[in-house]
């Protein structure tokens, strides 16, 4: 045994060479050889397994890493590979105890605690996951992907100031780490610093131009400010669409679908945001009141956290697809051979980057809704569902590649994902003064909003603002700061951070009036505030973007909070702060009035969903396109 051993570790260095060149073919000769001379050698198994990983060959790799198992249970590399493939495909339960033995047998392994972590955030264990990765950097502190990694889950802990730090290091050790200046992008809007964001997506772009993943962003920032026209936005929207299209050809014409115009369909919703997001609170009602005589629906999800919202959406659909781990190409070709006539974007430039699918054009018919409420800048993208207030016909056609469909009633559709009561009178009442409330993301506290709520602040003096989502530290101390410098004292403004689903909705009880933001309205908190019977002031633009609260009050029959420009808003929120009377009686009202309009009947809107993708099939079909 010692002499096969010795012959095969001979060829396992002949391997390991051919592979450091890049030649995975040899590697994995030579490596079958090793298997051949010793075949009860784990470390030949082993290495077999790492060569086939590479080579792309799972399923072999996955046999060679048992076999290795099989021989040698405790060997913590072959259970580290094993787990990491498996925690890949999202085998949670058979990758943990392989990857726990791994660490077990092998303590300093921070390879291991990386995977841990992928477990730990694949479950939504998002502090557990933060952990593991701290534990890796204390074992290799200058690993620049795993920094990556770390700021990406410190970001969705919403601890902000240490995700940006993780990345400025990691960029520090390594400058050409492109993802990372994409990551420290989002991250700067996410605190409203949307020139800083700017500056470091250019900087990545000018890195690597071919990076389209981090143009797509950067649009994304784009529109959250407020110092660039409509039409100057949908130019750069516009340019990206081109240089997509002409980077990736449609590879699946002619379609196969058959051309009946009324048979049933099938509906593919592509989106990484299906888990405790707002895609995922509005897309929920549509899945469920689907009409399945009428449409068979498929979801693609390219998400990597699970929760009961994933759990609620792959309930509701017909056929689930775990497609975060596939290439473009792959989805893109996963996605044609189910047959799918309608394909639906959830996501646009809002994060998931899978617009490189869409240009590949696996569906005749493709469509954007919801995620992203803009033009995505494709042609290949043909529509984009929205309704006659967020896109006044006329209003907002040009600022679009794709060909507006408009919903007869809404294109929104509410469930609130908790059941609170409302208070039945409004804090005025106790406390004297009027509070104002804002519950948008931290991104959308432009300066714009904040000029138009220092000049309501001193309208009236005695009022105070509350701001919801906002963390202690840089974030809170910056919008103070603003407020002060305009003479608006710290001790009229009150803030709180993220909070659970059931506090989140009690705190709209310790507000009288919401303010919108501009020009990136809000949708789903102002849903929210109106179902807690907190009315809601908006002025909308002529972006898309900025009109999602005007579509809201407009479809609950409260056009009379739409203010017609700055001004106006100012003087809607002093006339209505002056009303005790009205305000108390719309808190006692909004709720009723929500659950009788289109806004919650579900059912409507599935159907008028429905309808237009049914009008979007008749004109394929009876067009001459492949």
């Amino acid at each position: 045994m010692a002499r096969a051993n010795d012959i095969a570790d001979a060829l396992i260095a002949e391997g390991n060479t051919a592979e450091s060149s890049g030649n995975l073919r040899d590697a994995c000769e030579q490596y079958r050889k090793a298997v051949a001379a010793a075949p009860d050698y784990a470390k030949a198994h082993l290495n077999l397994g790492i060569g086939l990983e590479a080579a792309g060959d799972i399923d072999a790799a996955i046999r060679s890493y048992e076999a290795a198992l099989a021989i040698d249970p405790g060997d913590a590399y072959a259970n580290y590979n094993l787990g990491k493939v498996l925690c890949g495909r999202r085998d949670l339960e058979r990758a943990e105890p392989l990857i726990r033995a791994a660490l077990g047998r092998k303590p300093e392994f921070p390879e291991a605690q990386v995977v841990l972590s992928n477990l730990y955030e694949s479950r939504g264990d998002l502090s557990a996951a933060a952990s593991a990765l701290e534990s890796a950097l204390k074992q290799r502190p200058d690993w620049a992907g795993v920094l990556f990694n770390y700021a990406a889950v410190l970001w969705k802990l919403r601890r902000l100031s240490e995700a940006e730090a993780a990345l400025r290091r990691a960029i520090a050790i390594d400058p050409g780490l492109v993802p990372a200046y994409g990551m420290l992008g989002n991250i700067l809007r996410g605190q409203a610093r949307i020139p800083e964001a700017l500056e470091v997506l250019g900087a990545a772009r000018k890195l690597d131009p071919g990076r389209l993943d981090i143009e797509s962003t950067e649009l994304f920032v784009l529109t959250c400010w407020d110092e660039i026209s409509s039409e100057a936005l949908f130019v750069r929207h516009r340019d990206f669409g081109v240089r997509l299209e002409r980077a990736i050809a449609r590879r699946f014409v002619p379609f196969r679908n058959s051309r009946d115009p009324e048979r049933r369909l099938r509906v593919g919703y592509v989106s990484g945001d299906f888990n405790f997001h707002p895609v995922a609170f509005f897309a929920i009602p549509l899945l469920e009141r689907h009409d399945r005589s009428a449409c068979e629906i498929f979801c693609y999800w390219t998400g990597n956290t699970v929760d009961d919202f994933t759990r609620q959406v792959q309930a509701h659909a017909d056929v689930w697809r775990d497609a975060a781990s596939m290439s473009d190409a792959g989805l893109a070709e996963t996605i044609n051979r189910d047959g799918i006539d309608i394909l639906v974007d959830l996501s646009g430039h809002s994060g998931f980057f899978r617009l490189a699918v869409f240009a590949q054009q696996p569906a005749p018919v493709q469509v954007t809704w919801l995620g992203y409420l803009s033009t995505t800048g494709m042609t290949r993208i043909q529509y984009r569902l929205c309704d006659r207030h967020t896109d006044p016909p006329g209003l907002t056609d040009r600022f679009h590649t794709e060909t507006l469909v408009r919903l007869p009633n809404s294109q929104w559709c509410y469930r609130p994902v908790v059941s609170i009561d409302c208070s039945e009178a409004p804090p005025l009442k106790r406390n004297g003064f009027i509070t104002f409330g804002s519950f948008s993301n931290v991104l959308k506290l432009s300066p714009t909003s904040r000029r138009l709520w220092t000049e309501i602040l001193t309208r009236l003096p005695d009022s105070r603002i509350v701001f919801a989502g906002v963390p202690q530290g840089p974030i809170r101390d910056g919008l103070i700061r603003d407020f002060e410098k305009a003479g608006i004292a710290a001790g009229r403004i009150a803030t709180f951070p993220r909070v659970g689903s059931a506090d989140y909705f009690r705190s709209f009880n310790d507000v009288d009036l919401a303010l919108d933001t501009t020009p990136y309205s809000g949708g789903t908190t102002t849903c929210d505030a109106l179902w807690m019977g907190v009315p809601v002031i908006t002025v909308p633009g002529t972006r898309s973007i900025s009109r999602s609260t005007a579509s809201i009050l407009a479809t609950l029959g409260l056009s009379d909070w739409i203010a017609a420009g700055p001004e106006d808003y100012v003087r809607l929120a002093v006339k209505y702060a002056g009303d005790q009377a009205f305000i108390t009686e719309l808190r006692q009202t909004l709720r009723e009035r929500m659950r009788a309009s289109p806004l919650m009947d579900e059912l409507q809107f599935a159907r008028d969903v429905e309808d237009a993708y049914r009008r979007m099939w008749r004109a394929w079909c009876g067009s001459k396109a492949n």
